[in-house]
């Protein structure tokens, strides 16, 4: 199994993180692919089956593979978890673990009770997810500033889910009026700021993932009807020279 696998499945369903992985140093490049392919494919398992059970025996299947990495043992063949056991150690396959186990929600229609439910499902699945690439390309420090700025990068990401979230029967945000909007695209901001000159440099080309996170959401600050109306994308000349930027500046 190649890591080519892992790069084409990024290019075609989540392209934001298979540019921020080509943009990376080549040591880094093995590492993202694998884990960012993983997330890919655990946050498709939810949706693939009206059947809540299917949904559930996909992500058990996940699990499974992810204790074998952490136990250390032979690993089952598949294109994305043998890569995966390859660039992973036992502690980045148990917090993976917890990523898969907060997923089960998206298998059942229950929206979240309020903001704070939100941003703690963030935090399990896209802060989790920012720690440990970042852990995975050497970085050992900072682990709170990386999460909370991967749970901005992921509220950023969930506002731009929102429309197809909706056209799938789904309730995705806890208070769709547009004060509550703009108070949580405001906090992601906040977030975004406090923790971003805490990122260590190590570190940077994994949260360089999020890179779109601050303009996405000050659009969505500036004009929450943009979030259910699905306008919060950019040109794709402005996507692209905005990463190129970061690269070239150092920033995360």
């Amino acid at each position: 199994m190649s890591l080519q696998a892992c790069a084409e499945l990024l290019r075609k369903g989540d392209p934001d993180r298979f540019l921020a992985a080509m943009a990376a140093p080549v040591a880094r490049r093995p590492a993202l692919l694998a884990i960012w392919a993983f997330n890919l494919e655990v946050a498709r398992a939810p949706w693939v089956s009206a059947e809540a059970a299917i949904g559930e025996i996909r992500l058990q299947w996940w699990v499974e593979a992810l204790q074998e990495i952490a136990a250390g043992a032979s690993v089952r063949r598949h294109e994305v978890a043998t890569p995966l056991a390859e660039v992973l150690d036992a502690e980045g396959a148990r917090l993976l673990m917890d990523l898969v186990d907060a997923r089960r929600r998206d298998i059942y229609p229950g929206g979240f009770d309020s903001a704070d439910a939100l941003m703690s499902y963030l935090m399990r699945t896209a802060g989790t997810l920012m720690w440990v690439s970042a852990r995975a390309i050497g970085c050992a420090d900072a682990e709170p500033a990386i999460r909370a700025y991967g749970q901005a990068c992921g509220l950023a990401s969930w506002f731009l889910a929102v429309p197809q979230l909706r056209a799938r029967g789904r309730l995705p945000l806890p208070d769709g009026r547009a004060e509550a909007i703009r108070a949580l695209a405001g906090s992601g901001l906040a977030l975004l700021r406090a923790n971003r000159r805490a990122i260590p440099r190590a570190a940077r080309p994994a949260t360089r993932s999020g890179w779109r996170a601050g303009r996405i959401l000050s659009s969505a600050a500036a004009n929450p009807t943009a979030v259910t109306d699905g306008a919060l994308h950019v040109s794709e000349f402005s996507r692209r020279a905005s990463l190129l930027w970061r690269v070239l500046s150092g920033a995360p």
